[in-house]
């Protein structure tokens, strides 16, 4: 991954996108697509689309798409002594919130802790039940809730504090992985298209609100309709000791991109799928969908009628908590491959699709 592109990453990930407030970073979306987009859209709720626009005797149109919005927490009620009582946003998940540094995305940023009482002064005798997030507070460091109410207001939004890390060699962990590498990958694959003197019209869009229920994902479904959508989400790695075994998939960190088959994920686009990563030399791996993607797909492949859809999963350990862990050659393969997707200027897809 070369400067500009790390960069690219790492302005992502360091900006905070809770579900429904993901207006930052996706101003640092639009800015890095811009050079090489012929139109850029926004709607009211902050959906992104970049546009290339193909030949004029080329009828065929392809989107990218991840979604842009993070999991976090937000500010429910105030107590009188100045904490801040929690609901979440999205699926956070109540045993890694404790005893973490915190932000509350005021009009200006205000540090706080999520208290855990310490292990001393805890009854142990009948085990350690997880306190549900409403049930967890903030401590910013005020004695009254009129000193807090100066500083914070309900439904400032939360984010866990964390840092972007390179464990060894292309292994990187941060927050919310999920899914700023959607949308990197999105933009990524429309670059990399354009370079390829794309004949098609290739549509690069960055959702919000997939992670309280797809909801970008319906309002752009109604506004394109693109021949065929490629979703890029995290998926499961379940390569660590911890998974139970009827939870493993074989998916495996480091091993390439990973291309879902069954439910949404239409058989002509896997297929496309399978064969440009074989001319590519692109390892991929597969995973069962049998029921849902739980990703945008689903939401796109319902839009307009119907509109073939297919996932391609980043591997991802760890996910919902402050520590989702990647191997950045997987997110580069992603790229490529659907990069390689766009660039093709024969019909294979729509024969594909009328095919099947």
């Amino acid at each position: 991954m070369d400067t500009e592109q790390r960069d690219f990453l790492e302005a992502l990930l360091t900006t905070p996108t809770p579900s429904g407030f993901e207006r930052a970073g996706q101003g640092t979306w639009l800015d890095y697509v811009e050079p090489f987009a012929d139109e850029l859209r926004t709607d009211a709720y902050g959906n992104a689309v970049a546009v290339h626009h193909g030949s004029d005797d080329v009828d065929l149109e392809l989107a990218f798409a991840g979604h842009a919005d993070e999991i976090g927490l937000m500010v429910r009620n105030i107590t009188e002594d100045g904490f801040i009582q929690l609901t979440g946003v999205g699926g956070a998940d109540k045993t890694v919130t404790r005893g973490q540094q915190v932000t509350v995305h005021a009009d200006e940023p205000i540090s706080g802790v999520i208290g855990q009482t310490a292990i001393h002064l805890r009854d142990r005798t009948n085990g350690e039940d997880v306190d549900d997030i409403a049930n967890q507070h903030v401590d910013i460091g005020v004695d009254s809730k009129e000193d807090a109410e100066e500083l914070v207001e309900i439904g400032d939004p939360i984010t866990i504090d964390t840092s972007i890390t390179t464990l060894s060699e292309t292994r990187l962990t941060a927050r919310g992985m999920d899914n700023r590498i959607g949308v990197w990958a999105a933009a990524e694959a429309l670059r990399r298209a354009v370079e390829r003197d794309a004949d098609a019209t290739i549509y690069a869009i960055a959702t919000v609100q997939e992670e309280v229920g797809l909801k970008g994902a319906q309002m752009v479904g109604f506004d394109i309709a693109p021949d065929a959508y490629f979703v890029v989400d995290v998926t499961h790695a379940t390569d660590t000791p911890a998974v139970p075994g009827e939870a493993s998939t074989a998916v495996t960190i480091g091993d390439g991109p990973v291309v879902a088959r069954g439910s949404t994920n239409h058989p002509a686009l896997v297929e496309r799928l399978r064969s440009v990563a074989d001319d590519e030399s692109i390892d991929i791996q597969l995973q069962a969908a049998g029921s849902r993607t739980g990703t945008d797909a689903d939401a796109f492949y319902t839009s307009n009628g119907g509109a073939p859809a297919v996932n391609v999963g980043l591997p991802n350990r760890y996910m919902h908590t402050p520590v989702e862990l990647i191997d950045t050659d997987d997110l580069e393969d992603v790229a490529a491959l659907l990069g390689a997707v766009g660039g093709e200027t024969d019909t294979l897809v729509t024969d594909l699709l009328t095919n099947n």
